[in-house]
């Protein structure tokens, strides 16, 4: 259990080709949480951010030491919310939270849907290459949350896990099979049956499971 801060913002320009982005946000008091995610919060491609099934972002409050480690020059931009989460807080990652655990937040309920996939706006966010290779590499993605039960949510709430499924998969788990080279059948099926996975993924998992299933005889696949 800890307590939370929440983040929220609009939308920043980043280039002159009309790239914007939702990654810049701030502090905030108070917000309604929908199962849309925080009202006035904005994301500027919805395919990859935001929508039901990715209404929240949490990311470690520790993955940004870890950051801190491997771009020193960067330790001073590395900030809780700067990376564009919507809820930080102390005492989770990605070894402790599984795909499906619910969460109180405040008097709202929560559930882990899948991890962030990290893109080049991380990069240009901290005007540093490498930074989200790094992340996805390390493991420290993140999680996005549906929102099972509505409620007025504010900066102080506890977050607090109220149910985990026998057998729940990690973050840390999904993300080291998911990044093998060649990983089992039986990884990938565990994965893909993980309640409360977000169906996108679940397909993925079945999609690259039936595929090294199928070239299993080729050398250096």
């Amino acid at each position: 259990m800890s307590t939370v801060t929440l983040f929220s913002g609009g939308l920043t320009r980043l280039d002159a080709h009309g790239q914007w982005s939702g990654i810049y946000k701030q502090p905030i008091a108070t917000a309604q949480l929908t199962v849309e995610g925080l009202t006035g919060d904005r994301q500027a491609d919805r395919r990859v951010h935001g929508g039901p099934e990715k209404a929240l972002h949490q990311f470690a409050v520790s993955s940004y030491t870890r950051l801190a480690a491997l771009f020193p020059a960067l330790a001073g931009q590395l900030l809780v919310g700067s990376i564009g989460e919507n809820v930080s807080a102390d005492g989770f990652d990605e070894e402790n939270v599984c795909i499906g655990d619910i969460f109180r937040l405040g008097e709202a309920r929560v559930q882990v849907s899948q991890p962030r996939s990290p893109c080049w706006k991380i990069n240009h966010r901290y005007g540093t290459s490498g930074v989200a290779r790094a992340i996805a590499e390390h493991g420290c993605c993140g999680w996005y949350f549906r929102v099972l039960d509505t409620a007025q949510v504010n900066s102080g709430d506890e977050l607090r896990l109220l149910e985990r499924a026998p057998a729940a998969v990690s973050l840390g788990e999904f993300l080291r099979v998911w990044r093998a080279h060649r990983p089992e059948a039986a990884a990938l099926e565990r994965l893909a049956s993980a309640p409360g996975l977000t169906a996108g993924w679940v397909k993925k998992l079945r999609e690259r499971q039936q595929w090294l299933q199928r070239n299993a005889a080729l050398p250096g696949i």
